[in-house]
This record gives structure tokens, sequence and C-alpha cells, in this order.
């Protein structure tokens, strides 16, 4: 995805309200062996980017005065209750160093696996994204993760899908290093009450057994 920004010449907090009153983001670029650059970013193009998820899991193009240059957003301030987005950050990509990211786990097909046709069971995603790290270009928008294979009672790891090439996942210390991405649970089996009549007609049956004796 590419995106135009401006050179900031101005930083500082009545700066930046007089940036965001004439529709405007302010927001910074660092990394690399260049110094940090103070950019401003038309705020309707930005909100509606930041809805596209590969604007938050993908290497974009900014260009900035006619120089595109590669970089990843890294964070994002919003405004508490208003839609207004307060500031942006992105840092630089170095073609020859390595990336750590969160990447889109996209799960499909679980209708179709024995878990839910045959055994009627609840698939339940418990990961929606992954840590993982890879060159820049082979960072990848999103990772599909076919579930049609899924059984009763045997929950999907992070071992049993195969992540595209280049790519590792990165597993914090003190983390299970083979964690459950989704796990599948058996249906739930209704029991019938009884009805509600039945206390009652019993109690009211051995009642009249006893007027007998």
């Amino acid at each position: 995805m590419n995106f135009v920004a401006y050179e900031r010449a101005k930083q500082g907090t009545g700066a930046s309200r007089r940036l965001r009153n004439s529709g405007k983001t302010p927001g910074i670029v660092y990394g690399g062996s260049a110094e940090p650059q103070l950019i401003e970013v038309d705020h309707n193009a930005l909100w509606h980017a930041l809805k596209k998820e590969a604007f938050h899991s993908s290497v974009l193009d900014m260009e900035v005065a006619g120089t595109t240059s590669k970089v990843l957003l890294r964070d994002v301030q919003y405004h508490p209750y208003k839609q207004l987005v307060l500031h942006i950050d992105f840092q630089r990509v170095d073609d020859k160093t390595k990336l750590h990211m969160k990447v889109p786990l996209h799960f499909s097909n679980a209708e179709e696996s024995d878990a839910v046709k045959v055994d009627k069971c609840m698939v339940n995603p418990v990961v929606n994204e992954l840590d993982v790290t890879c060159m820049p270009s082979d960072l990848p928008e999103f990772i599909a993760v076919d579930l049609s294979t899924l059984k009763k009672g045997v929950s999907l790891h992070l071992k049993d899908i195969k992540l595209p090439k280049g790519v590792s996942a990165v597993i914090r210390g003190g983390q299970n290093n083979n964690p459950v991405l989704v796990s599948v649970a058996n249906p739930v089996v209704e029991v019938e009450a009884p009805a509600a009549d039945a206390a009652p007609a019993a109690a009211d049956a051995k009642g009249k057994g006893k007027g007998k004796k």
C-alpha cells in the first residue's frame, strides 16, 4: 500500500492542535540511519487507510516531497471518544534487516471439517494474530490457516500450521512454545427437564393411595 505524507516544520502541542483543526494528523518517521522526520498526513485519507488490515501488517510505500520510502506502521493514538487520530508513528524499513511484526491469522473451511460437519463441535479461535520475524520482502499481509482437518477433541496448535517461506514465529520467554491457535469444543448436550406438573401429579397419586388404606 502507498500513502502521501508532507514534511512538518513545527512541533509542539499548539502546532499539533492547529494541524488537527485543519484536517491533518501529525506524525513521525524514525529508524534507520536517518534522523527522525516530522510529517503530517491528511486525516480523512489516514482514517480510511487505518480501517484496512493491510495498512497495519504490510510494508508501506510512503511518499514525501516526491521521494518514496518503505515504512511500517508502529503506533496510532486515537482520541478517547471522537473519531480522531491524534498522532501516528512509522518506522523506516531496511531491506537487509529482519522485521518483527504481528501478522493476522485468517481461518477458513472450519465448516468442512469432521469436527463441525459430523460431530457438531464448536470451533473457537484462541489467537487472531501471530508474532513473526522475517525479511521485509517475505512479510505476508496475513497467514491463511485451513481448518478443514479439525477433529473432535483435538485443538490446533502453532506447530500444526505451515508458515510462509522465510517467516518464523516469535515465542517470548516463558511462553508455551506450541500455543493453541484454535480450540474444538464438544457440542452442548441439552438435557430435558421433567415436566412441570410431574411432581405434583406423583404426590397427588401417592396421597390417594394412602386414603384407600
